[in-house]
C-alpha cells in the first residue's frame, strides 16, 4: 500500500498549495504510479504483500475475530469487553448494530479495498518485464485465491454480496458505481471459478520457498473451496432460511434460489477429491505420540499438537498455514501470583477468557456419547462430588479425591481442551509444573476479591481454556517461548475439517444408508479414533440409549454436528456453523452463560452445594429474524443504495 499511497501523501503535505502546483515542480519520473510499480518484479511483489494484509488479519484467530468471542464458547466480563477491547463479545450479547457494525468488512476500507488491490494486480501483472519463469502463472494464481478468500469472508457475514470482476473507475458516473448485490449462486460460482483457475498453478505447501509461504498454497486453496461448497449447500445459503429466502434487490431480482439438494453432492464429491489429493501427499491426522506416561496423556498430546505447525513445518495435518502469531494465549493462560518472584507469574498473561457449562456438556463421555445418551453414565446431572480411582486418569484427575462428577469419565478432548476446576493442568515440563486448577476464591487460580468487580481482571467461570496453548512452555517463559517455537506460523485449516465436511455433505445428500455410507463413517470415525473414543457404531450400538440413532439421517446429522463442535471448539468454527445450520435458538444462544460460584471458598460453595451452575454473565441475545447475517453499515447502505439485510 505504501507505493500506492505515496502520491496521496505527497499531495496531502502540499494541500494548501494544491496538488497540481506540486506536480508542476516534480519530475514525472519521480512519481510512483501504478504502471511504474508494475514495471518491476519488486514492485509487483510489494503490491502482493499489501494485498495480503487483510488475509492475515482475518485468518489468524486474533481477539478481534467475531468468530471467537461472538459465539457462546468463551465467557468473560466487562474487563474483557472494555479494558481489553474484546468487542466481539457484544455480538453474543445481542448488541450488534447497523450504525457501527462489529466485525464489519463491507466498509470500503476493508474487504472491498483489498479486492480492488487484487483486481489491480491481475490487470497489471502481465506488464512486469523481469518476472522469473513460472511466476506470472503462480503469482496470478495466488492473488486469485486471495480474492476468493475475501469474497468468502463477505459471504459468511452478509450472504449475497457485490461481485467486483474488475475495478470501477472512481470517476465513473454514480449510476455505474452503485452496484447491486449479486445473487447467492453467482457469488458462490465466482468464488469457485477463481479457485478453479488458481489451484492448477499453485505450489504445494511443502514445496513453497520460505519467502512465498504467506501466500496461498495448492492445499490451502483446495481446502478453502471445500469449505465454500459446504457453506453454499447449507440451509442459510441454500434456499435461505426465514427471513432471508425471499430477499430481493431493490429492482426486484431474487438474491436466493430455491433449495437445491445437489449442492450437497457437489460439496461431498469435492471434499472427497481434496482428501484423496491430501492423503496422496502424505497428509494424515496427527497421532501416535508415545512420549507421555499414559495412553490418555499421549492422546491429549496428539490433540494439542494438531493445532501447531512451527515455521510452516512438522505437521501432517495443517493444510493451510498463515503467517503470524496468534496472541490469544495471553487472555487464556492464567496470571498466577502477584509479583515477578512468584514461581508461575507472568505479567503478560490475563486468564480472563473462561468457558461455561454449555461447552463442558458438549464433550462426550469416555464412551464417545453425550452424557444424556450414555446408558452407563452413573453420575446423574454430574453436579455432585465423586472420586476417580482408575489409573488411566493419572496426572489428569486427582485419584481417590472428591472431584465434581461432571469432570469424570469424559473423553480425552475434554481434558485436552478445558482446564476444569479440581483437575490438573500441565503448564510446563516436569511434574512441578503440573498444577491443580484450584479456582476457589483466594486460591492460586481463583479471584482474590470478595466480589465480582466489572473493571478488574477476573475469571468469571472457574474454567480456563487450554485449546491453542502449549503445555510444554512454562508460564513465566511463555511470551518468548511461544514466539521461538511457533516461528510466525498459525494453522488456519486442518485435515480433520475435510473429513467432517465430507461426512456432513454425504449425509445431507443421501443419508447414512446411501451408496456412500462407508465414506461417511470412515471420515467420522477417523476423527473419533484420533480423539481416543470408540467408533460411532460402537458408541451408540453398545453404550447408547438409542442404538439405532446413527442409521437415521436426522440422528446422524446430530452426531456429525456435535463432532464438529467438539473437535473445533475455540477454533472459530462454531460462530459460522450455527449460523449456516440455522440452529441458534436450539443451541440456546438466548440463554445466559452459566458456570460456578467463583467467590466460593470451599469446593462445596464453589460448586453451589450440588444445586447446579449459576448465571455468570447477564447478557445473551440472538434474534433469528435479524442475526444470522451481519448488517451492512447504515451509512454505506444509504450512500450506495444497496439493499440492507433483513431486520437491520
Amino acid at each position: 500500500m505504501k507505493f500506492k499511497n505515496i502520491l496521496i501523501l505527497i499531495c496531502s503535505v502540499y494541500f494548501f498549495s494544491g496538488c497540481d502546483d506540486y506536480l508542476d515542480l516534480v519530475s514525472e519520473d519521480d512519481i510512483l504510479t501504478i504502471p511504474k510499480i508494475f514495471e518491476t518484479r519488486s514492485g509487483a511483489g510489494q503490491w502482493m504483500i499489501d494485498a495480503n494484509l487483510l488475509f492475515n488479519m482475518l485468518a489468524i484467530h486474533q481477539t478481534g475475530n467475531p468468530a471467537l468471542m461472538g459465539a457462546d464458547e468463551y465467557t468473560a466480563g466487562t474487563y474483557a469487553r472494555v479494558d481489553k477491547v474484546l468487542t466481539s463479545f457484544y455480538i453474543a450479547d445481542g448488541l450488534q448494530t447497523a450504525l457501527s457494525p462489529l466485525g464489519d468488512i463491507w466498509d470500503y476500507k476493508s474487504a472491498y479495498y483489498y479486492i480492488r488491490l487484487c483486481n489491480t494486480f491481475l490487470e497489471h501483472i502481465g506488464d512486469v518485464y523481469n518476472l522469473r519463469a513460472g511466476e506470472l502463472e503462480t503469482w496470478t494464481a495466488e492473488i486469485k485465491a486471495l480474492k476468493a478468500f475475501y469474497y468468502f469472508e463477505l459471504m459468511k457475514r452478509y450472504g449475497p454480496f457485490t461481485l467486483v470482476p474488475k475495478n470501477i473507475d472512481i470517476y465513473a458516473p454514480i449510476e455505474e458505481q452503485r452496484q447491486q448485490r449479486s445473487p447467492m449462486d453467482s457469488c458462490v460460482q465466482a468464488i469457485s471459478t477463481l479457485l478453479d483457475e488458481a489451484i492448477p498453478h499453485l505450489t504445494p505447501l511443502r514445496e513453497k520457498d520460505a519467502s512465498r509461504r504467506e501466500f496461498f498454497s495448492k492445499e490451502g486453496a483446495m481446502g478453502l473451496k471445500a469449505r465454500v461448497l459446504l457453506y453454499a449447500a447449507s440451509p442459510l445459503f441454500n434456499g435461505g432460511i426465514s427471513p432471508y429466502k425471499d430477499m430481493k434487490n431493490k429492482d426486484g431480482s431474487a438474491l436466493f434460489s430455491p433449495e437445491d439438494k445437489e449442492k450437497w453432492r457437489i460439496a461431498a464429491e469435492y471434499a472427497d477429491e481434496t482428501i484423496e489429493y491430501l492423503e496422496g501427499m502424505g497428509y494424515k491426522l496427527i497421532s501416535g505420540t508415545m512420549t507421555e506416561a499414559t495412553p490418555l496423556l499421549n492422546t491429549m498430546r496428539d490433540l494439542e499438537s494438531s493445532l501447531w505447525a512451527p515455521n510452516f513445518q512438522n505437521s501432517t495435518e495443517a493444510i493451510m498455514i498463515v503467517s503470524g502469531i496468534n496472541s490469544i494465549y495471553q487472555y487464556l493462560l492464567p496470571r498466577l501470583g502477584t509479583k515477578e518472584s512468584d514461581p508461575y507469574y507472568s505479567s503478560v498473561l490475563e486468564g480472563i477468557l473462561g468457558t461455561n457449562i454449555r461447552m463442558v456438556n458438549k464433550f462426550y463421555t469416555v464412551n464417545g456419547l453425550p452424557i444424556s445418551e450414555d446408558k452407563t453414565w452413573v453420575y446423574g446431572d454430574g453436579y455432585g462430588m465423586a472420586q476417580e480411582r482408575d489409573v488411566r486418569y493419572t496426572n489428569v484427575v486427582p485419584l481417590s479425591t472428591d472431584v465434581l462428577a461432571l469432570h469424570l469419565d469424559r473423553e480425552p478432548r475434554f481434558y485436552a481442551t478445558i482446564a476444569a476446576p479440581g483437575l490438573y493442568w500441565q503448564l510446563g515440563p516436569g511434574s512441578y509444573n503440573r498444577l491443580l486448577v484450584d479456582s476457589r476464591r483466594g486460591q492460586l487460580f481463583g479471584v482474590t476479591q470478595d466480589r465480582i468487580i466489572s473493571r478488574v481482571r477476573q475469571n468469571l467461570t472457574g474454567y480456563y481454556v487450554k485449546k491453542g496453548t502449549r503445555s510444554d512452555i512454562r508460564l513465566p517463559d511463555y511470551f518468548n517461548g511461544i514466539s521461538t517455537f511457533q516461528q510466525g506460523a498459525t494453522v488456519y485449516m486442518r485435515l480433520a475439517e475435510l473429513y467432517l465436511i465430507a461426512a456432513e455433505a454425504w449425509n445431507e445428500y443421501e443419508g447414512p444408508n446411501g451408496t456412500h455410507r462407508d465414506k461417511i463413517f470412515d471420515r467420522l470415525n477417523a476423527v473419533r479414533e484420533r480423539a481416543g473414543i470408540p467408533t460411532v457404531q460402537e458408541s451408540w450400538g453398545e453404550y447408547g440409549i438409542n442404538p439405532n440413532k446413527f442409521n437415521e439421517q436426522a440422528g446422524l446429522r446430530d452426531i456429525i454436528r456435535r463432532e464438529k463442535t467438539i473437535e473445533f471448539m475455540f477454533e472459530g468454527h462454531r460462530f459460522w456453523d450455527v449460523r449456516r445450520w440455522g440452529t441458534a435458538i436450539a443451541e440456546g444462544w438466548n440463554d445466559k452463560p452459566m458456570a460456578w460460584v467463583v467467590l466460593g471458598e470451599t469446593w462445596q460453595e464453589f460448586f453451589n452445594n450440588g444445586q447446579g451452575p449459576v448465571v455468570v454473565w447477564d447478557d445473551a441475545y440472538f434474534n433469528p429474524a435479524r442475526d444470522y447475517l451481519f448488517p451492512i453499515k447504515s451509512e454505506e447502505a444509504m450512500v450506495s443504495g444497496i439493499v440492507q439485510n433483513p431486520g437491520w
